[in-house]
């Protein structure tokens, strides 16, 4: 029997919608906080490559509803073994927006995507963190040459 998981994190924003939204589909915002460069249009129905500081990943846009959500497919895995679907749903809160991240599903019945899983979660943790740290304080947590 298989026990599969799905990481959920959500974090508050002093930023609107339309801008938490623009920080997941407009590629000159993505690279102010997640990927240092993509190439790509991330438009619904396209691949674009998100290029990391040690990594490149393939990202394919399979939804978009502006301002509220996307969703997203990649792979996991260097093999490609494991693809991930990640939703993106973002709503207002106050003054502001709350970003929720579902991603999954992993199989942690087995101990590659047992890693997988909490790598992602791991790097959705800090994703979130550098993405609040970007829109709502115009700073840049990542760390150059490490």
């Amino acid at each position: 029997m298989s026990d599969e998981r799905w990481i959920h994190i959500e974090r508050s924003l002093r930023s609107s919608t339309e801008r938490a939204y623009r920080a997941f589909t407009d590629p000159d915002e993505v690279i102010r906080w997640f990927a240092l460069r993509v190439e790509g249009s991330l438009a619904v129905g396209t691949r674009s490559l998100l290029v990391f500081e040690r990594e490149s990943r393939w990202v394919d846009v399979v939804e978009a509803e502006p301002n509220r959500r996307v969703v997203l497919r990649w792979p996991r895995l260097v093999d490609e073994s494991l693809v991930t679907t990640i939703t993106v749903t973002i709503t207002h809160q106050g003054m502001g927006s709350r970003v929720g991240v579902a991603d999954g599903p992993f199989d942690i019945d087995e101990p590659q995507i047992l890693d997988a899983w909490g790598e992602a979660r791991e790097g959705w943790g800090a994703a979130l963190a550098q993405l609040c740290a970007y829109l709502d304080y115009s700073v840049d947590l990542r760390l150059s040459g490490s």
